[in-house]
Formats: structure tokens, C-alpha cells, sequence
């Protein structure tokens, strides 16, 4: 039966529309098709557990839990809003400083924590009274958070990295490589347009140079080497032990967690309520992450063993067109996915049946390997886009959560818009110029 598993994604929307969360409804899916196109036992079973036993062994996701337990330390521990502050003093002489201090800030943030809308959350929460306080545009506001915040999705050690480097057969060292020349373009990008967008119309974001001229560069500098030198140690010893295949993605965590749990500590305000606080976060996310990629890949098997993945193969070959075609085709699948599903459905969904279709084509002459690694950069920097795009953007819905009322919803739209271009921008140079992507993961595992 080829129409059932292709009639699998209409049933899945149809029950997230109906209110029932992503998880169940993939289980529920899931379950239904089986039953129709096996009957019900013994191969409803057998998926669900060998899927579930899969998930549960599967070594890298061990890190998961780790880096979101690492980030919301650091969230309640104060180290964000001291970071914030040293940063702007070296921003302030800049057209729009503020807005550029905080995507500096959402970039070491985002560094340092990996998940997903904690980044947006808690700059949003420090920077966003200091801007409305210096009359920056609202517009303006809304989109650095949320593109600042959406860093956390591509800046490494991302937990969405994590989960997608398995699903796609790639090393997540390798992948965390890939990304991170992106991901500081990308920030680039934005720091660009904030300050040109001011210099141009300074109403839109004015500087507080009177303020931070007062202060002594002795002084700047103290501040700077008490806030910013042991969250950047700790991004190092991260990401340098990874990179550098000195420990695995759930060492390098664990590294982490511990180096965040002692910063904690040296900033004194780690109090017993907040490292509660923190733990119980760590439990809801990390059960919420766990029962979503369990359905997915049960969602993905079935999909597969039903005829799907064949069906979609048929389907693609027989549009005979050009190799990139076929990847943007797949790229606008990704797109349109992210107004209706999160992140990690996504991925668990549409990675298992784009990455055979990739490996089939030949693109910029690219080995099947570095194919595969190339194709998941660019799927991420699109997905990412999606998390910016109205009407559904998740990364509006976050900044909602948080905004004082004088930001309203039509900002937050025109806001992220200009952003949006410059995702797109990059989503085309990393189709153009694979190196972008290849470049750096090349050079250091040739060293």
C-alpha cells in the first residue's frame, strides 16, 4: 500500500491541528498505520520497542540532558545579565549598540547553553528593558532577540546538532565544525545590519556614549576579564575537546556542566532554590526532547518499512530535474514544516527520507560523506529561517512569552523580516560554496 504512508503527514497535521501535542500525535499515527498495513501485533511491538530501546542506548544523546542542565545554571545563576553588561561597554561607541551588545551576548549565550529558546529567553529578559529604556524602535527590539536568539539553533554545542548528527549518520564533531563558521557569519550578518541600519537612522537606536565614556579603560577591562573570561574558558573547553576529538559530545557536556556548576559557585549567587530550579528544568526539557525523538523515530520506521521512503525515492526520480532542484525542493519541505512542527520533529521526520535522495545526487562533486554533511548545514540554516518566519514563527511566540506590552505582535513581524533576508543570503552562499560548510571541519581533521 503506497497511499498509506504518504497519507501518514495529512493525518499528522490533522492531529496537531486538533490541539494533540507533536509527540502523541507521530505515536498515535504511528500506531494506526501499523495496525493497517501489518495488523496489530507482533509488529506494533516489535517498532515501539526496538525504537524505544534504540533512543534509550543511543550513547550521544547522553549530552543532551548535560548541556541543558549546563545552560540553565548559567540562566539562573545571574552570569547572562554581568555578561550583558560587559559586553555593551565595548559596543557602546557603535551606531545601535545596544542591539549589537545583545547579539554579541546571544552568541556567547548561545554558546554556552545549546538550548533551544533559553538563549532567546534570557537575553530577551535582560536586554529588552535596557533597550526600551534608551527609546530604541520596537521593531528593532523584537527582531535582535529573536535572531539573536535563534543563534542557539546553529552556534555549537547545539542540542539540536546533537539529535540531528545520529538521525543523519554524520559525526557530531565534524557537524559542530561545519556549523560554526556559518553560524558566525550569520551573527556577523546581523551586527552588520543593526549598526548600518542606525547609522542611518540614528532614531532607531541611540548611544549611550556619554555613560560608557565615563568609565576608566582599567576598569573595562576589569570588568571585561571577571565576566567574559570563564563563560569564553568554558565555550573553549567545549567545543576545543570536541573539535579536537579529545572527549565525545557526552565528556565534553559533562566537562561543561561541571565548569558552569563551579562559575555558578564563584559568582555567589548559585542559591539551592535556583540549582532546584534549574534540575527541574533539566527533567521537564529533556523529557519533552526524549518523547518527541522516541516518536519521530518510531514515525520514521514506519514511514520506511510501510513503502514511504521507496514511494518518495519513485517520486523524486521521476521529476528529472536538475540535482539542486531536487535539494531546494527538499529544503522547501523543511521550510513549510517548520510552521506547523518544532525543530526536533523535523529533523526526526524528514532527515531519514531526504538524506537517501541526497546521497543519490551529484552536487558540486561532493563524496557521498561530505554531501551528507553539507546538506545537514544548509537543512539547519533553513530550518532556523522557518524559526524566524511568520505567521508561526516559534522564535515570536517565545519573544510574546516575554515582551512587555508596548511590543506588539506587528512589530515583532516587521522586525524579523530584514533578518529573514539575511538567513536567506547565507541558506544561498551555502548552496553556491559549499566551503563554507566543508571548509573548516577539512582543514582541522586534515591538521
Amino acid at each position: 500500500m503506497i497511499e498509506l504512508p504518504l497519507l501518514m503527514f495529512a493525518g499528522l497535521i490533522l492531529l496537531i491541528f486538533a490541539g494533540i501535542p507533536v509527540a502523541f500525535s507521530m505515536l498515535i499515527v504511528s500506531f494506526v498505520v501499523t495496525a493497517l498495513h501489518f495488523g496489530f501485533m507482533p509488529q506494533i511491538v516489535n517498532i515501539f520497542v526496538q525504537k524505544t530501546d534504540e533512543v534509550a542506548s543511543n550513547y550521544v544523546l547522553g549530552a543532551v540532558p548535560l548541556f541543558i542542565l549546563m545552560g540553565s545554571i548559567l540562566e539562573r545563576s545571574g552570569i547572562a545579565e554581568r555578561l550583558l553588561s560587559a559586553v555593551q561597554l565595548w559596543t557602546h561607541r557603535l551606531p545601535g549598540g545596544l542591539a549589537a551588545g545583545t547579539i554579541v551576548l546571544c552568541i556567547i549565550f548561545a554558546a554556552v547553553s545549546g538550548v533551544i529558546g533559553a538563549t532567546e529567553s534570557v537575553v530577551g529578559l535582560i536586554a529588552i528593558p535596557t533597550m526600551m529604556r534608551h527609546n530604541y524602535a520596537r521593531d528593532l527590539i523584537a527582531g535582535t532577540i529573536c535572531a539573536g536568539g535563534s543563534l542557539g539553533t546553529i552556534i555549537p554545542p547545539s542540542v539540536i546538532v546533537i539529535l540531528l548528527a545520529p538521525v543523519a549518520n554524520v559525526d557530531v564533531g565534524y557537524l559542530f565544525m561545519g556549523i560554526m563558521v556559518p553560524g558566525l557569519c550569520l551573527a556577523l550578518l546581523y551586527l552588520i545590519y543593526v549598526v548600518v541600519r542606525c547609522a542611518l537612522r540614528p532614531q532607531d537606536g541611540w548611544r549611550p556614549v556619554a555613560v560608557a565614556q565615563a568609565i576608566p579603560l582599567a576598569e573595562k577591562l576589569r570588568v571585561s576579564i571577571t565576566a567574559l573570561v570563564p563563560p569564553l574558558l568554558l565555550i573553549f573547553a567545549v567545543l576545543g575537546s570536541i573539535v579536537f576529538g579529545l572527549a565525545t559530545p557526552t565528556e565534553a557536556a559533562a566537562v561543561g556542566t561541571a565548569g558552569a556548576f563551579i562559575l555558578a559557585l564563584g559568582s555567589g549567587t548559585l542559591t539551592s532554590g535556583a540549582l532546584r530550579e534549574a534540575a527541574l528544568s533539566t527533567v521537564s526539557v529533556t523529557a519533552m526532547i526524549t518523547l518527541i525523538l522516541l516518536a519521530g523515530n518510531i514515525f520514521a520506521s514506519v514511514f520506511s518499512v510501510s513503502g514511504g521512503l521507496a514511494a518518495t525515492e519513485r517520486f523524486i526520480n521521476s521529476l528529472n530535474t536538475a540535482p539542486m532542484t531536487i535539494v531546494l525542493l527538499l529544503l522547501l519541505v523543511a521550510f513549510v514544516a517548520g510552521f506547523v512542527l518544532d525543530i526536533v520533529s523535523i529533523i526526526l521526520i524528514l532527515i531519514p527520507i531526504a538524506i537517501p535522495v541526497v546521497m543519490e545526487l551529484d552536487i558540486h562533486g561532493l563524496e557521498p560523506p561530505l554531501l551528507k554533511a553539507w546538506f545537514c548545514v544548509v537543512f539547519l540554516v533553513t530550518v532556523q529561517t522557518s524559526y524566524l518566519t511568520p505567521p508561526l514563527a516559534p522564535a515570536i511566540f517565545y519573544l510574546r512569552a516575554i515582551a512587555p506590552p508596548q511590543i506588539r505582535l506587528r512589530d515583532m513581524y516587521v522586525g524579523v523580516v530584514p533578518f529573514i533576508a539575511i538567513q536567506l543570503i547565507l541558506v544561498l552562499s551555502l548552496l553556491m560554496f559549499p566551503a563554507l560548510a566543508l571548509g573548516l571541519p577539512t582543514w582541522i581533521r586534515g591538521m
